[in-house]
């Protein structure tokens, strides 16, 4: 039977063939494989597949492919080996078995989804052993449920993915192959960042370029999917360069400007058994329950005219906060109502929906129509809203109003010192104030004033004019 061609770049192409040597050879050999967001892992992993397929089509063998998640990872891996095959001339010759095993002639490759939850016990890789986004797979998931299955036969194996941190899989299967490689000079570790992409691709250079505009090269997301440089723990959410960066010279302005347009953030509070009444009843439950969070709203002021279609992201001024803290929500629906509808007539707002704040949400949302969106934070939801914050202050797109020594200028700065991030399984990102250090109000109403900025565009510009990409 006929193999198919394999048209892939010089990178990819070192990669093929320290695969398909080690599988020919019998050598077992375990390859890890870092390579820039998009740069092709999944077409190199496919052409191997394809093949390898072609070359067993006879004497029979089997291949296994797993990958985080079912959908949509799984059945993308197996659409590319179809059209792969399909390219090489080999349509009709191969078939789909169980829905997740591709057959071409005695040959057969499965594909097995790694999430913690899935069964897989009972096949067999006598040809190859694949691991893509090797970064978000559990650990003792593999070494429980996949690595087995290549033990009979010695499986060649590669391990596919981007950096994270220095916890996942994919991290500790490069460092044992870095120090294998220093014993005996075979390698095993193959990195090619963007920079060395960008080389063979002069488009995805360019695209990349739009990423680190858009992103910020010091994002967390940048440096691990196109630097492929791991995050190192826990740390402080804004360095004093991005501190910097968020502080602007604009005054704070208390009524809105003609012609300007305006969105909101709000994080929402419980309310305290018993507020104080009075002129200062809010600095008074502060005083008394320190530990009590406040309801606290970001005023941004929206800009537009900076917008290119490289960067469609508009730029935010905050321009006003309100904080109230301990006070019935009762009292507050009115007020927000008034405030966000009749003085700054904001275009969109964005409020927690969460825990308490679902009620005020609910009531926002039939008060002022379809200018709310509720935000229920999950850990999913709470990262892509850490990651769409740090771009929008990396870009240089967000900007607070100068110091005024107030009460509100305050406490917003000490919860951007204040705040940490820590990264998690998943790529994900967790960030905030830790208790005995303060409060993340301010913090969490400014990361959905940028979701709001960023979900609202001018009637006349629509037309070009786009939410960020994936992540942030």
């Amino acid at each position: 039977m006929a193999t198919p061609p394999i048209k892939l770049r010089p990178y990819q192409v070192e990669v093929a063939r320290a695969v398909l040597g080690s599988v020919a050879r019998r050598r077992g050999l375990t390859f890890t494989v870092e390579m820039a967001r998009q740069a092709g892992k999944n077409e190199l992993s496919a052409h191997v597949e394809a093949l390898l397929l072609a070359m067993h089509a006879m004497q029979g063998g089997s291949l296994v492919k797993c990958a985080p998640t079912l959908v949509p990872q799984v059945l993308v891996s197996m659409r590319r080996l179809k059209d792969r095959l399909d390219d090489a001339g080999l349509g009709g010759l191969w078939s789909v078995e169980a829905g997740h095993v591709v057959r071409l002639g005695k040959a057969r490759a499965l594909f097995f989804s790694a999430e913690p939850g899935s069964h897989v016990v009972g096949a067999t890789a006598d040809v190859l052993l694949e691991v893509d986004e090797a970064q978000d797979v559990d650990r003792q998931k593999f070494a429980r449920d996949f690595r087995p299955m290549g033990a009979p036969a010695n499986v060649t194996t590669v391990l596919y993915g981007t950096a994270w941190d220095g916890s996942t899989l994919l991290e500790e299967m490069k460092q044992i192959n870095l120090e294998m490689e220093r014993r005996d000079g075979v390698k095993r570790h193959f990195r090619f960042d963007w920079l060395e992409v960008g080389r063979h691709n002069p488009d995805y250079m360019r695209y990349v370029e739009g990423e680190r505009a858009r992103l910020g090269e010091g994002h967390p997301l940048f440096q691990t999917q196109y630097c492929l440089n791991p995050v190192r723990g826990a740390g402080g959410f804004l360095s004093a360069g991005q501190r910097a960066q968020l502080q602007g010279e604009h005054p704070r302005r208390r009524a809105p400007q003609g012609g300007a347009v305006y969105v909101a953030g709000v994080d929402i509070a419980g309310e305290a058994e018993s507020p104080p009444i009075g002129p200062d009843a809010d600095a008074a439950v502060r005083a008394a329950e320190r530990r009590r969070d406040s309801t606290v709203v970001s005023i941004g002021e929206v800009d537009f005219a900076a917008c290119t279609e490289a960067l469609p992201e508009p730029r935010v001024r905050v321009v006003e906060h309100y904080w109230w803290t301990g006070r019935p929500h009762a009292e507050l629906y009115p007020q927000l109502v008034d405030l966000l509808r009749n003085v700054w007539r904001c275009k969109r707002v964005v409020v927690d929906a969460t825990g308490v704040g679902a009620g005020v949400a609910s009531f926002l949302a039939k008060a002022l129509g379809g200018i709310v969106t509720p935000f229920v934070f999950t850990s999913a939801s709470k990262s892509r809203l850490g990651f769409q914050l740090l771009a929008a202050v990396n870009a240089g797109r967000l900007k607070v109003y100068a110091a005024d020594g107030s009460a509100e200028w305050q406490e917003f700065w000490h919860e951007m010192e204040m705040a940490t991030s820590a990264y998690r399984s998943g790529q994900r990102m967790g960030f905030g104030v830790e208790a005995s250090r303060g409060h993340d109000d301010f913090l969490m109403s400014l990361a959905l004033l940028a979701e709001a900025s960023g979900g609202y565009a001018p009637r006349q510009a629509r037309g070009r004019m786009t939410k960020g990409a994936e992540g942030p």
